[in-house]
């Protein structure tokens, strides 16, 4: 009779996991949704799912670059060893071929085309009212 216990395998959480990987890599809520198409709070809810479907996982997978059995199957020892054998065997980190951009820069961008296309609009009035005089 073998008496050996084995310690019970740690439930894994999806969610946390997803939380994890993307602080570790220091990516925004806010990326993952804009790549994903989503929102900032629908990104959040998903990661407080314990289980999430394998659709979704693959998708978040592919925007943090990370396999999906990284999410599926992380503890916080393996978080730890994945993303540093990672960044040590490719000596590049996780978003050397993704761009990420600044929203700031995004609004600003925005605001010069807006006011680009008041300044064409106040040039054609002025030019309306100098042909009816």
């Amino acid at each position: 009779m073998d008496m050996t216990e084995t310690a019970p395998a740690p439930k894994v959480h999806h969610g946390r996991n997803i939380k994890r990987l993307r602080e570790m890599l220091g990516v925004k809520q806010e990326y993952i949704a804009s790549e994903l198409n989503l929102t900032q709070q629908t990104i959040s809810k998903l990661e407080q799912k314990e289980v999430i479907e394998d659709d979704m996982l693959e998708k978040v997978a592919k925007t943090l670059n990370v396999p999906t059995d990284a999410i599926k199957n992380l503890s916080d020892d393996a978080a730890t060893n994945y993303i540093n054998t990672f960044y040590d065997n490719h000596g590049h980190g996780f978003f050397a071929n993704n761009v990420n951009f600044n929203p700031i820069d995004k609004v600003v961008e925005l605001y010069e085309r807006l006011l680009a296309a008041e300044k064409d609009k106040v040039a054609m009035m002025e030019k309306l009212m100098e042909g009816r005089k």
